[in-house]
């Protein structure tokens, strides 16, 4: 179970990183990110 859990988690935060990644610095200044961040927003997702 904690392996799946584990995968999953995975998944949702390179899923997080790979679509803002695609954002422009606008986009995500727009959305109160800069660039530096998203890896840690992405920790937050999961």
């Amino acid at each position: 179970m904690n392996l799946i859990r584990n995968y999953r988690n995975w998944r949702v935060y390179r899923e997080t990183v790979t679509e803002l990644g695609r954002l422009s610095n606008r986009q995500l200044h727009d959305l109160g990110i800069v660039r530096d961040e998203i890896k840690v927003v992405a920790r937050k997702a999961i």
